[in-house]
């Protein structure tokens, strides 16, 4: 599963399209607030410039913030050590 792509909605909430047309609408602000390594992105300015690559939805350069596709497919965020930072 891949996500193709990833839409902006409000405040932290975002809609994904996956491969197979499935569609969830994520709001990721608890993820945000419970893991330390997220909190940067309380930042909505931050937060909105997500992108997507290699089939996942993606913050900051080198993939500073991203997290389980599988979560995301499901829909179950947050789940403890699935949001990471790469810096």
């Amino acid at each position: 599963m891949k996500v193709v792509t990833a839409k902006y909605l409000d405040d932290y909430k975002i809609e994904i399209i996956f491969d197979d047309k499935k569609r969830n609408v994520i709001n990721f602000l608890p993820a945000l607030k419970k893991y330390a390594t997220c909190k940067k992105y309380l930042d909505i300015t931050l937060f909105k410039k997500f992108k997507v690559d290699s089939g996942n939805i993606v913050w900051g350069n080198n993939w500073e913030m991203i997290f389980k596709i599988e979560d995301l497919y499901e829909n179950k965020l947050p789940k403890v050590g699935h949001c990471t930072t790469n810096v």
